[in-house]
């Protein structure tokens, strides 16, 4: 999925006469520390936006040569050309209009599960979109090109930083345990071997 994000992403970019330099990821977990690793081999200097610096998610962005902010995306001091939003927050979707660069690419990679309302002033976003020219889209489901492209960014990707992105390991007969993510957890495997 993120693969194709960035492939529609670039595509987006590929209509303008410039390349984005700038990137900022929404969210630490494990989707998001992946779409950061695509857009750092890339070559685009890349943030990464989450709530909460606590456990290895800082030390993992850094590793990757990318900058880790916490708090609101209005206080980063970041102008990204292009952002990968993963964490479906639906408030701070419309936030990431008001803080990208023109010709900014917004897409969509997370849904919300939760029913959070949020008064926008939907005449205000869409008049700063179009004077804007920015793009925001949402993508789902891939095909068998963007897996092809997901393996070979995982198989360029340094071994040990992604062994690091599995924070732990449960058997199968206690799978139950790794539907509960502890504080410091970015991805819980179950091990099927056990």
């Amino acid at each position: 999925m993120l693969a194709k994000a960035w492939e529609q992403t670039e595509r987006i970019f590929s209509r303008a006469s410039w390349r984005p330099r700038v990137a900022l990821v929404t969210g630490a977990g494990p989707i998001g520390l992946f779409a950061a690793l695509l857009a750092v081999q890339r070559g685009l200097q890349t943030h990464v936006l989450d709530l909460s610096d606590r456990g290895p998610k800082a030390q993992l962005v850094a590793d990757l040569g990318a900058t880790l902010h916490t708090g609101d995306v209005r206080d980063v001091d970041v102008v990204p050309d292009g952002v990968i939003e993963c964490t479906g927050a639906g408030a701070l979707v419309f936030a990431l209009t008001k803080i990208v660069a023109p010709d900014a690419v917004i897409c969509l990679t997370g849904i919300s599960s939760g029913r959070r309302t949020a008064e926008v002033g939907v005449d205000v976003v869409n008049k700063e979109l179009v004077l804007e020219n920015t793009v925001v889209f949402g993508q789902v489901n891939a095909n068998r090109r963007h897996y092809q492209q997901a393996a070979d960014a995982l198989a360029k990707a340094d071994r040990g930083w992604l062994e690091r992105v599995i924070t732990r390991r449960v058997p199968m007969s206690r799978f139950s345990d790794g539907l509960h993510k502890g504080g410091d957890d970015v991805k819980v495997v179950v091990d099927l071997r056990s």
